[in-house]
């Protein structure tokens, strides 16, 4: 037994109330590129990525998509709040990461301060309130 040792994770969910608005937002203003894009049952399996980490996706998942009603109106209910997940990137210069979204109208949450363990980084909201987070190593 591996007891985990085989686990990669794959995937990651992200809660929009729009995906077509979420597809242009992490496409043309993040530059995540696309992954999957096609209907299903449940609605439209949409994921973006890094193109550098070709093994990870984020799921843009609509409150519909969710299989069980009483958990469609929680998501609903989140989305309402903003209360929703962080996506934390890396990036070779987070001051020129910064100011490339601040000027295409990302929500800024935090301008670039160097933190006392060793990034410096910065901080924005997507349009349904989940936080991104953008850090570039020190030294």
């Amino acid at each position: 037994m591996s007891i985990g040792k085989d686990l990669a994770l794959t995937h990651v969910s992200l809660l929009v109330a729009d995906q077509e608005q979420a597809l242009e937002f992490y496409r043309d203003v993040i530059g995540l590129e696309v992954r999957q894009d096609m209907p299903f049952a449940g609605g439209r399996w949409l994921t973006v990525g890094p193109a550098a980490q070709p093994g990870i996706e984020f799921i843009l998942e609509h409150p519909e998509m969710v299989p069980m009603p009483e958990l469609q109106e929680a998501a609903r209910g989140r989305l309402a709040s903003g209360a929703q997940g962080t996506l934390i990137f890396t990036t070779e210069d987070v001051d020129a990461t910064f100011a490339r979204l601040r000027d295409a109208g990302v929500t800024v949450t935090q301008e670039p301060i160097s933190q006392p363990y060793g990034v410096r980084d910065c901080g924005f909201r997507d349009p349904w309130g989940n936080a991104l987070r953008f850090s570039q190593l020190l030294g």
